[in-house]
């Protein structure tokens, strides 16, 4: 039975931790904390967590967490990481890693202390059977070798305090772990457009186009549309040399009625990658009880992360930039 500390007990905090508690038998959450105290009561109260801490080192520090997972803030995640790896315990840290390379080049370091993975980030998309089996066959082989991928991340809406930036660190940050993971090769230019904006936007870019030139020549375009004002719909497509992959829709009941035909489209990310987030937890604890992480490492994080920074510094240039990684360490080859 793996012991577990969660911190953060938003949203997708309490997900996991309904996961964790009911869904995964080899796993108990023995602990939680959030920066609002009140939260982290309520979630104990609701799951029976038996340990509430008021900061995420405390929880980190306690003596029955055996790994950790961090669901709080964008710009807390490094520390949170960094602390836990210190004390070689087991990390599961949503996306993004860390907000800029120094702190996950940092975590690397310290990680590489231990000589071996303690850290897996939560890019979920490599669990969702559709984009699993693309990778499969791509691998395989017999559509020949992939050269191009065209995409899209249409989100709903906004919240207050969105800013351009984060279309790409929060929400194209998904098709940056992707997409790499599907071509198997790393970035070398980068580039993001602002094009003919929609009226749905609330003072920030919306759509823009992020392009990727991989370091063995593919290319990669993704529309990244952050309120597009009908749905959540993710959309994936790789060229092959010897024909077409594409990302399958979520199973929709079609709906005949009124001389129409229609299937439902769904709002929430949550929902849409729901059995992607299962599949992910339940292979982290296994994984961990025997033997380590093999899911999305610190140096996925990493390059998500650079690329990310080069995309949102290339806005405006109407050029590529460079995307400049440090040499890729022995424990993540």
């Amino acid at each position: 039975m793996l012991k577990i500390g969660v911190i953060g007990c938003g949203a997708i905090g309490k997900k996991h931790i309904h996961r964790l508690q009911y869904l995964i038998p080899q796993s108990e959450v023995v602990a939680c904390a959030d920066y609002f105290v009140e939260a982290a009561q309520k979630v104990s109260e609701l799951y029976g967590v038996a340990g509430v801490y008021e900061t995420g080192e405390e929880l980190i520090h306690a003596p029955e967490v055996e790994a950790v997972v961090i669901t709080s803030s964008d710009d807390s995640h490094a520390k949170y990481v960094l602390e836990a790896v210190k004390l070689g315990k087991q990390v599961f840290c949503e996306k993004p890693l860390a907000v800029t390379a120094a702190d996950c080049e940092a975590i690397m370091e310290e990680e590489q202390k231990h000589n071996k993975k303690l850290v897996q980030v939560g890019f979920m998309r490599r669990y969702d059977p559709g984009y699993a089996e693309m990778k499969r066959v791509i691998d395989s082989g017999e559509l020949g070798a992939p050269l191009m991928i065209h995409a899209c991340h249409r989100n709903v809406a906004q919240g207050p305090g969105f800013k351009t930036e984060m279309g790409i660190t929060n929400v194209a940050i998904h098709e940056l772990d992707v997409c790499r993971w599907l071509l198997g090769a790393e970035y070398k230019n980068a580039q993001v457009l602002k094009v003919k904006q929609s009226s749905c936007s609330e003072g920030y870019d919306n759509p823009q186009i992020v392009l990727l030139e991989t370091e063995d020549g593919g290319r990669i375009d993704v529309e990244v549309q952050v309120a597009d004002g009908y749905g959540y719909d993710i959309q994936c497509q790789v060229v092959c040399e010897k024909g077409t992959l594409n990302l399958p829709d979520p199973m929709s009941v079609v709906k005949r009625t009124a001389a129409t035909r229609s299937t439902r489209l769904l709002t929430d990310w949550a929902d849409r990658f729901i059995e992607a987030y299962d599949i992910e937890m339940a292979d982290w604890v296994e994984k961990i009880i025997n033997g380590g992480p093999a899911g999305p490492s610190s140096w996925d994080g990493y390059a998500a992360c650079v690329a990310a920074d080069v995309l949102n510094r290339s806005r405006g240039t109407d050029r590529f930039l460079p995307v400049k990684m440090i040499d890729k360490p022995g424990l993540y080859k």
